[in-house]
């Protein structure tokens, strides 16, 4: 090992599921990539950082909802062009040729042509470090789905793919709750 440059530690750490955060602030749905996130419990509580440089942020504290959808690589430039287009320049469902789909228990709708989908409500903001602490309400999955690689993000712009799974189910049964296997 070699000493680093301490800036660059997150990109090490940093590589969760990108997502797409879709929001409807009471007139117009919107979408924002984004890449940090985690996973607080099984039940599912899930976190998101973002802040007022997000144009869905604010949608996000005032009706305390949002649906987060997993892309998969195929939609890799989609995601990156999301990420890159501020809602006030366009309607980026339209832009990007996105399907949105209803959601069942908050407003802001599904792609449907993501992976998954979990509609969420907010139960907590930590003010001091952007993070919104959210419940998830309902899961989507889309067993039709060919690409199932999930798309993480490095941090420096660079981005990889789920490559070969290792099943250690049996070893771990006892240590998961019933019924969380993926498609």
């Amino acid at each position: 090992m070699r000493k680093g440059k301490l800036e660059k530690a997150f990109t090490y750490l940093e590589s969760g599921a990108v997502l797409l955060v879709t929001t409807h602030d009471g007139k117009k749905d919107n979408v924002m990539t984004i890449s940090w996130q985690m996973v607080l419990d099984f039940t599912p509580r899930l976190a998101i950082c973002t802040g007022s440089w997000n144009e869905s942020f604010e949608a996000i504290l005032r009706t305390k909802q949002c649906t987060l959808c997993v892309p998969a690589v195929d939609m890799i430039g989609k995601v990156v062009g999301i990420g890159t287009v501020h809602a006030s320049e366009c309607d980026k469902f339209k832009h990007f040729r996105l399907k949105k789909q209803k959601p069942a228990q908050v407003k802001a709708p599904l792609i449907a042509d993501c992976l998954a989908a979990v509609e969420c409500k907010m139960v907590d903001y930590v003010k001091s470090h952007g993070i919104l602490v959210l419940d998830g309400v309902q899961l989507w999955e889309n067993p039709l789905k060919k690409e199932r690689r999930v798309i993480h993000a490095n941090g420096d712009g660079t981005f990889f793919a789920d490559g070969k799974f290792y099943n250690f189910r049996e070893e771990m049964r006892e240590r998961l709750p019933e019924g969380v296997e993926r498609l």
